[in-house]
C-alpha cells in the first residue's frame, strides 16, 4: 500500500483538491444557478471523515492539498479540519492551501496562517463594485478587499484567480494587472469551463479565449515563458516591464491534460479523476463501511487506474462540446 499513485498514462498523482462544502455565500453566474438546491447536510462527509480521507491520500503520496468548495470558509468548524491537517506539514505533505472567494478572510486569515497555510488563491473577476455584485449576485467587493488586506497582514501570499469573461471584464485587463502589481499579488487568468446548467446564461456567450487575452497583453508588454510550476494546470509568463508573474489556465485553447497530476474529491466523497469527465468513484461507502483504511485505499487505487488521458471540453464548433452536468461548486473550484 506504500506504492505511489500512478495513473494508466504514467502520471504520478500527488495533488488532491477537496471540496468541503457545496454551499457558498455568492452565486457567481459562471459557477451556480441563482436558485441552487444544495445537498442535505447528512450526505456531506463530516470533518472527521474528511480528515481521515485526506490523511489516507497523504499516506498514499499526495504532497499538495487544496481545500475548495463552494466557499470552504462557510463550513461550520472548518478551522478544526485545517488545524488537524497541519500535522502532516513538514512531513509527507508539502503544502496545505485553499481557494476562496475572499468573503470570510477578514475573520479567518490569521487562523489559517497559524494552521500552516502559507499561500491562498482568491477568486476575483472585476474591480468594479457594481459589476462585482452583478456577477456574484450577492457579493461585496469592499468586504473581499478587506479580507485580502487581512490575509496580507497575516503573511499569506495571495494569487488572484480571474475568469476571463467576454463582454464583462475584457476592459479591465490592464487595471487588474496594475492592481496586482501594486499589491504584490500574482495573477492567473482562467477560461470559463462548460460545467453545470446556468439557466439563461450561455457558456459560449461568456467564452473569451486566453490566446486572445494573451495577445492583447503582448501588444503592450514583453512576455517571457517561464518553466515555473506550482503543481496545478497553469502555465506562466513574466511581464518584463513590471516583473510580474502571470498564469494562464487554458482547458479549451490549450489542453493541459498531458501533465495532469491531480484528482478531486467532492464534499460527499465522490472521487473525480478528471474535472471534465463524469466518471467517479464513491469513497464515502468504504470510508463508512470499515474502521480499517484498507478498503478505502483499495477504492482509491482502483479509481486512479481509471483516470482518463484528458477531458473533452470544446467550444471550437460554436457549440459547447464535452459539457458536464454537475456544477463547479459540486466538484470544487
Amino acid at each position: 500500500m506504500n506504492a505511489p499513485l500512478i495513473d494508466p498514462f504514467a502520471r504520478k498523482i500527488d495533488y488532491l483538491r477537496v471540496s468541503v462544502t457545496d454551499r457558498c455565500d455568492f452565486r457567481c453566474t459562471y459557477c451556480m444557478a441563482e436558485h441552487m438546491t444544495f445537498l442535505p447536510k447528512k450526505e456531506l462527509l463530516t470533518l472527521e471523515e474528511l480528515d481521515r480521507l485526506c490523511s489516507t491520500f497523504v499516506r498514499m503520496g499526495v504532497r499538495k492539498l487544496r481545500i475548495t468548495g463552494g466557499e470552504p470558509l462557510v463550513r461550520k468548524g472548518i478551522m478544526t479540519f485545517f488545524e488537524g491537517m497541519s500535522r502532516h506539514l513538514g512531513g509527507p505533505l508539502d503544502e496545505l492551501t485553499l481557494t476562496t472567494n475572499g468573503s470570510q478572510l477578514e475573520r479567518f486569515a490569521q487562523p489559517l496562517r497559524d494552521a500552516g497555510v502559507r499561500r491562498i488563491n482568491v477568486s476575483l473577476d472585476t474591480l468594479d463594485p457594481e459589476k462585482f455584485r452583478a456577477i456574484t449576485r450577492w457579493g461585496s467587493l469592499d468586504k473581499v478587499r478587506r479580507g485580502i488586506a487581512a490575509a496580507q497582514d497575516a503573511g499569506l501570499r495571495i494569487k488572484i484567480n480571474t475568469v476571463a469573461l467576454k463582454g464583462f471584464n475584457e476592459g479591465e485587463l490592464f487595471d487588474l494587472l496594475a492592481w496586482c502589481a501594486v499589491e504584490d499579488m500574482d495573477l492567473t487568468f482562467i477560461e470559463v469551463m462548460p460545467m453545470g446548467d446556468m439557466g439563461e446564461v450561455q457558456r459560449l456567450d461568456q467564452y473569451w479565449p486566453l490566446k486572445d487575452l494573451r495577445a492583447r497583453l503582448a501588444e503592450r508588454f514583453t512576455l517571457t515563458e517561464l518553466a515555473h510550476r506550482t503543481g496545478g494546470p497553469a502555465r506562466y509568463v513574466r511581464i518584463e516591464e513590471t516583473g510580474q508573474q502571470i498564469g494562464f489556465i487554458t482547458p479549451l485553447t490549450h489542453n493541459f491534460c498531458e501533465s495532469c497530476n491531480r484528482v478531486r474529491v467532492t464534499c460527499t466523497g465522490e472521487l473525480y479523476m478528471c474535472l471534465g469527465q463524469e466518471d467517479m468513484a464513491d469513497l464515502r461507502a468504504p470510508l463508512r463501511a470499515s474502521e480499517a483504511d484498507a478498503p478505502l485505499e483499495d477504492a482509491i487505487r482502483r479509481a486512479i487506474a481509471r483516470k482518463p488521458k484528458g477531458h473533452d471540453f470544446d467550444y471550437s464548433r460554436q457549440a459547447v462540446e464535452g459539457q458536464v452536468t454537475r456544477h463547479m461548486s459540486h466538484t470544487g473550484g
